[in-house]
Parts: structure tokens; sequence; C-alpha cells
């Protein structure tokens, strides 16, 4: 900002009596920019402007977004000043002379944040900027004169296109077959003897660091903090960390009130002798105190963390540029805002009353499980209790998320016949049809944003399960092929998840028996009825049965849980082969998403959204029984169906499914699309 906009900021905030300065601008704009206004917005984009002044004048404004754009302009994340030159071994072996300087053997770099979220924000992507690997799972160990990349099934190609084999082993992050976990077997055969292995203890879970620390005393090394994390210390122009406002989330959408779930919650931990719980987890704060951010893409969260009492106060730690005074105004009085460096004392304030504090060592860092030992609090390791309570939906989100199924299956499906109708749809590029798309999501009521980056396949590129298009870098769609789309939005009342896979033109004999495997093993978990208690790991056999009948399966869970215009991947119910002892509950959304995958030829997936609902008892039945409510509302191409391979029971769920379908959207549609609808949905 040059002098005299400066000062000409600076006169405005006086002359509002604001307690800002202009530097204090600048650094709010500076977070602004590294928040994901720019990808997966979730809210107004000029929302943020309320943090500086709740009523601006038209000058004030237009100063304000004038910096904003220059500040998105100036070179951040990924491509930082001075780093947007380096290739990848120029940047490891940056990081390598840190590490030297500090005696330290090597270095994990794990894809994660303090809070341990799907989404992280510019300033975490420490594994991103090191290695060029942007998956959402994985993690890197670096030695002197070795390092390795460990990720799971779902980016073994994707790793091997963004990362240096030359000076990147490329290893698998789970082993299903002896169940071990390879960094930690790869830790044991090459730390040196006696070398400090560093890591960052805000990154790693208080599980993850003993299992870290366990390989490290296998290969006689030391597992060492090192602080600060080296990779900030030579990861130049790093991104701010980000700044958006925090909302309330009204009781209209939410169903119950702060008051009453902190009431709850509360209960449970005298119940079980627990003075307090931490919360480190964001999505658990979101709900418990109905508020809404936008610090990280694609999850309306505010990055804090949190103190809730047995008497239900609660304390959350956040950076108080975030939250305007009208916002505290309308909480109540138990609900207090505090200063993010204040969470410390929050800890030791726990010790010293000698408190019994609940923590779940699986979400939180081990930083946060050592401050409160070392303070003398009595640690008593239990699941986050929020999470299970957040993933039973009430009555009034139940509804809320219908309607917004009905709304996004509008978008979704005026999507699929533009497509059909599209005079050369073999023409069109992965990011041409991906926009398309989205931007009709993006006219729907209560759209705050995309739930996740869309994954727009074309041929070979269906076959990577978290492929994402990039201009310039993208497949045309061509005849003969199959197009693979797995899209989602967030909505005031909702967050969708949906995954077509569309043929361009013919499809092939192969194609087809593929399509309708992966389509039985969706019917047969969208239909099952099975008893109060069972767990996802029982269901998903299901799901690959008539895959596993000619000898093929997928590299991916079957099922996971949704949030409420939270994550669009939550805990704590999936649908997996992995053992998972969280029974499924009347309430619960889950996605059922089946799939096969050729690599170098194409991907297959159906997924739509259900929910767990209470069956009416047959006569002579002893157990209560559940079955599942779909949710999503769109079309199933049925030009790859092979009918012969259907029962009579599959394909009346199927002709079922679309008369469901038709009945909800028509009304809804123009009367082009609603033709095209009932010509896609005709019965088999």
């Amino acid at each position: 900002m040059d002098k005299e906009t400066f000062d000409s900021l600076a006169i405005h905030l006086k002359e509002m009596h604001s307690d800002l300065t202009a530097q204090d601008v600048l650094e709010i704009v500076a977070g602004v920019a590294a928040s994901p206004i720019d990808e997966g917005t979730i809210g107004d984009q000029d929302g943020w402007i309320s943090l500086i002044a709740e009523k601006p004048d038209i000058s004030l404004t237009a100063c304000l977004k004038q910096q904003l754009g220059s500040a998105l302009d100036e070179p951040n994340g990924l491509k930082s000043s001075g780093y947007e030159t380096l290739t990848v071994a120029e940047r490891l072996a940056t990081l390598r002379s840190e590490l030297d300087d500090r005696n330290l053997a090597g270095f994990i770099v794990p894809l994660a944040d303090q809070h341990q979220g799907e989404y992280i924000p510019k300033c975490a992507q420490r594994l991103a900027w090191l290695t060029g690997f942007t998956g959402s799972a994985g993690i890197a160990i670096i030695l002197a004169d070795k390092a390795a990349i460990f990720v799971d099934g779902r980016y073994t190609l994707q790793v091997a296109n963004q990362a240096d084999g030359a000076v990147y082993d490329f290893e698998p992050l789970t082993d299903t077959v002896t169940g071990k976990w390879p960094p930690g077997r790869w830790i044991e055969k090459n730390l040196p003897k006696g070398g400090k292995l560093g890591f960052d203890p805000w990154l790693h879970t208080v599980e993850g660091a003993s299992r870290l620390r366990a390989a490290t005393i296998k290969s006689c090394g030391q597992l060492t903090v090192a602080s600060p994390n080296p990779i900030d210390q030579v990861w130049h122009d790093r991104p701010a960390a980000p700044i958006s406002p925090v909302e309330l989330q009204a009781a209209e959408f939410t169903g119950q009130s702060s008051g009453e779930k902190r009431a709850s919650i509360a209960a449970k931990l005298k119940e079980s002798g627990h003075d307090a719980v931490v919360l480190t987890a964001p999505d658990s704060i979101a709900w418990l105190a109905n508020i809404r951010g936008g610090d990280v893409p694609f999850t309306p969260l505010v990055l804090c963390f949190a103190i809730l009492h047995s008497d239900q106060r609660l304390e959350i730690y956040v950076d108080r540029r975030k939250v305007r005074p009208s916002i505290e105004a309308e909480l109540d009085d138990d609900v207090k805002f505090l200063p993010s460096d204040e969470f410390r004392s929050g800890l030791i304030s726990l010790g010293k009353a000698k408190a019994t504090v609940r923590l779940d060592k699986a979400s939180a860092a081990e930083a946060v499980s050592s401050q409160l030992i070392d303070a003398g609090a009595a640690l008593s390791p239990a699941e986050d209790p929020c999470q299970l309570p957040k993933a039973i939906k009430n009555s009034i989100e139940l509804n809320g998320i219908r309607n917004a199924h009905t709304r996004d299956g509008v978008a979704l499906t005026r999507f699929l016949a533009w497509l059909d109708c599209h005079s050369t749809p073999e023409g069109l590029s992965e990011t041409e049809v991906a926009d398309k798309l989205d931007n009709l999501r993006r006219s729907a009521d209560n759209f705050r944003g995309l739930s996740f980056p869309t994954i727009s396949g074309a041929g070979p590129n269906g076959a990577i399960i978290h492929y994402r298009a990039q201009p310039g870098g993208d497949r045309k769609l061509l005849n003969g092929s199959l197009y693979l789309v797995d899209s989602g939005g967030q909505y005031f009342d909702g967050t969708t998840d949906v995954t077509r896979t569309v043929a361009i033109g013919r499809p092939d004999a192969e194609m087809r028996d593929r399509f309708t495997r992966v389509l039985k093993g969706h019917i047969a978990l969208a239909s099952v009825k099975f008893p109060a208690g069972t767990t996802g790991s029982q269901l998903d056999i299901l799901a690959r049965k008539s895959l596993w009948q000619v000898g093929l399966d997928y590299e991916h869970g079957t099922g996971h849980g949704v949030g409420n215009y939270l994550g669009v991947h939550e805990g704590p119910q999936r649908i997996s082969k992995s053992p998972n002892r969280i029974a499924l509950e009347p309430g619960m959304i889950i996605s059922n998403e089946p799939g096969y995958y050729k690599t170098e030829a194409y991907g297959i997936r159906i997924e739509n959204l259900v929910a767990v609902q209470k069956e009416k008892l047959p006569p002579g039945g002893t157990n209560a029984m559940l079955s599942f409510e779909v949710l999503t509302v769109a079309p199933i191409d049925r030009n790859l169906v092979e009918a012969t391979l259907l029962t009579r029971e599959e394909t009346d769920w199927l002709n079922g499914y679309h008369q469901t379908v038709v009945g909800i959207l028509t009304p809804l549609l123009d009367q082009e699309t609603a033709a095209w609808l009932a010509m896609a949905t005709q019965p088999i």
C-alpha cells in the first residue's frame, strides 16, 4: 500500500472512532487473502469487511476491496516468492540444510494442521510446498540421504505425477495385509542409530506421536520436538493464517440451541467424572456453539480450540479479529470468545485446578496432551463427546437436508441433461463441464459453496479416485468413453455429495458389465434392512459381492458420514472393510458409493447419500430394525445398465428410484429438462 492510501485509511478509521490502526487493517487483509475466498467459497465474499467496520461507507469499502485485490495478486501459498523457481529437489535440499544446522537426522512432514482436519489452510500446506503432492492424505519422512512419501491407494497415480521420483520413494500409507504401519517400518529400517528424528507436536495426534516414538525406539533413535517447525523457517513468504468472519448458524437449520447441546454434553461429562473436555476439532466446536466460518476450503469452519466445562461454560480460543461485537452480543453469558494465544493458559488453569480432563487422543495434537500433563491435569482419554451426537441429525436438520438435496438434484439433473443434449459432448474438456455444473449449483437457494473440489474425470482420469482437472492439462470427453463426475454443495440447510458415471457415446460390453456390478452393489446397500447395533463394516460386503464374484474390487471405503452444513466427510460412522465399532443409528447420514477403476482406461462410481431410519418390525420379528432413506435425487445412466445382470428386485429398485426422482424434480425443472428426465428414467 502506498503512503497516500495508507494515510487515507488511517483517517477513515479515526473518523469511525475505530480501535484498529491502518497496520491492523493490513494484517486483517493479509489473513483474508489467505482464507479460501477464491476456492470453495463459503458465504459472502465481502462479509470480511464487517470485521473492520460493520457499517462502512462507500469510500472505505472501495479502499478495502482494492487492498484485498492487491493482496490476492501477490505470490503466496505454493508459489511463494523466492521459491516459485525452485524444484522439488532444491526445496528438499534447503530443508536438509536447516535440519543439519539443528543436528537433526530427519524430520516428519504430515499433511496436517493443529486441528488434524481434512482441509487445511494455505499456511499449513507444508507437505505440498515441500513435495508438490496435493492429495488429501499423506506423510513424508526426510532423512539426510533419503526421503519417502507415504500415500494411500487413492493417490498412487497422483503422487507419481506430482512429486519427484528421483528424490522421493513412493510408499503405501497403510498395509491391510499385515496391519503394520508402513511409515513406522520405514523409520525402523532407515533412521540412523542414535539419530534424532524431529517432529512438530502440534501436527501429530497423541496416538500418532506414540506410533512415531515406538518406531524411533526400535531403530535405536530418538523422537525430538522440533520447534519452531523447520519448514516454517525455510518457507519464505509463507501465507498468513486465515481470517474469515464467525457466523451464527440459525436455529431454523440447527433444530437445537447451543445451550441445549452444551447441557447435554456437560451432563455426560459429569456422569463420567470429567471436569472438562478440551475440543480440538473445529467441526465439533462449530456444532456445539452453532457457529460457522470460512477459514478452510469447502467446509464452513472457524479454526479454533475450545474448553467445555461440566458446568456448561464454553471457552472458545480464536483469533479475536474474526469475531464481530454483534456476534458476541447474541451469545449467552456461558459462551466466551478468548484470544488464541490464551489457549495454553486455559490448559494450564485446568492443570492448576487438578481437573480431570477428557481428551480424544485420536484427534487431539500431542502438544495439547503434553501441556495438560505438564500442568498437572488428570488426563482421561476418551472420544470427542460431540462427534456422535453431531452425526445423529434431528428432525429439523433432516428436513433441511432433504430440501438441500432436492435443490442439488435440480442442478445436477440440469447438468446431466445439458451434457446429454450437447451437440458434441466429446469435444468438451473436463474443466468446461465441471465449471458448468458448479455454476448451476451456485444458482440454487441457500448455496454457500462447493463441499469439495469437483472431480471431473474423462476416460483414464476417471480411474484416479481423487482426480482434479486443471485448465490446460485436462482431457476432452471422447466418444466411446466414460465420464465420472463426483461433486457436492454446501447449503445453509445441508451438505451434499453425489457421483454419477455417464457414457459418452456408446459404451462397450465391459463398461456395461462393470457399471452394472457396481450398481448391484449400490442397490444391495440401499435396500438392505438390518438390526439395530449393526456397524457399517458389517454391511460393506453387500456393496462388493457382485465385483468379488468376478475377481474385482475397489480400493476405498464404501461410505462416509456427512455433516449438516459442515464436513462432507465426518465420523464416527463409516462403511468400509476396516473394522468400525460404531453402530449405525437413526439420523446418521452416510454415503453409498461402490466403484470400479480400470487403470489407464476408465473409472465407475455411483454415489447417493442415505439417512439411517427406523424400519417397521415385520410380523413375528423381535429385533429393532433399521434401513436407509435415499436422500440424493438424480438419474442414473440407463445406457450403462446391462439389464440381464439385474434381478427382478434390483430392476424394481432402479425403476422405483427413478420414479421418485421424477416425482420430486419435475415440478422444479424447466420444460426441456423435465422432458429429458422423463426420457432418461424410462423403466427398464
